[in-house]
């Protein structure tokens, strides 16, 4: 009789079927705002479940990292090659508040530049900022043909590769030392001539034009190692401020109220 019993209520939970609800009407929409030192500032939006329970949205937005082109940053579709990485640092009503978190360079970009029959000259420096970030600079060139060469090769000697990354060292460390990050990522993002190289790798090339001519020669990565504490004043203040922000400000109080006289009767 048991078995009986329980066959039937087994028969029983088999009928009921579960309420299919959307998973998207748990979810909010955020726009993702870019810092000042980007021409457009509206990156594109992000979904996060809503607050329920002990669960807060801000928990899980906070900390995200966004990938963007510069082309589009820019609006320059010659630096399309470009990608910047936004973290986001505060939530701010429906907007996110970014601050730049790195820079690289997109494969198939790279991968067009390595040929056959030249060098491949990198390096790299660490710099501290005037607003406290450490930051890794990365640079990459490539060893060219001289005027009039016959040879079919390019290879530099060790010792001219050396005296270029060298050059490398020098020109890094002069032109990103006395900076903050905002000036930092406007001078590797800027660009300087019509292969949308920025200011420091067209003076590497300059400078090592004695040793050795090159070409392709680029910033070719950005790696932030350490940010100092965070404040939002400081991450407003690259925003534009709170209103540019898209933050909430109070209405303007109307100063022109004047209390009436005091009454001798009632």
């Amino acid at each position: 009789m048991a078995v009986g019993k329980n066959k039937r209520l087994s028969k029983g939970k088999k009928g009921l079927k579960k309420k299919v609800v959307d998973p998207f009407t748990r979810k909010d929409w955020y726009d993702i705002k870019a810092p000042s030192m980007f021409d457009v500032r509206q990156v594109g939006k992000t979904l996060v479940n809503r607050t329920q329970g002990l669960r807060n949205a801000n928990d899980s937005l906070n900390g995200r990292v966004v990938e963007v082109s510069l082309g589009e940053l820019a609006k320059d579709e010659s630096r399309a090659f470009r990608k910047i990485q936004l973290k986001v640092d505060e939530v701010q009503g429906k907007n996110l508040l970014t601050n730049f978190y790195g820079m690289d360079m997109t494969s198939d970009k790279l991968r067009s530049m390595v040929k056959k029959w030249q060098s491949t000259i990198e390096a790299f420096v660490d710099i501290k900022t005037t607003d406290g970030y450490l930051v890794r600079v990365f640079v990459i060139a490539f060893t060219s043909r001289r005027r009039n060469q016959v040879k079919k090769t390019t290879y530099a000697q060790s010792a001219q590769i050396r005296e270029i990354r060298k050059k490398m060292f020098e020109i890094m460390a002069e032109e990103t030392g006395a900076c903050d990050l905002k000036e930092l990522v406007t001078k590797v993002t800027s660009s300087a001539s019509q292969s949308a190289q920025d200011h420091i790798a067209t003076r590497i090339e300059k400078a090592s034009q004695s040793i050795y001519p090159l070409q392709n020669t680029y910033i070719r990565k950005v790696k932030i190692l350490k940010a100092p504490k965070f404040d939002v004043s400081a991450l407003l203040a690259l925003h534009g401020g709170a209103a540019a922000a898209g933050e909430e400000v109070g209405a303007k109080i109307n100063k022109d109220f004047v209390e009436p006289p005091v009454l001798d009767s009632v």
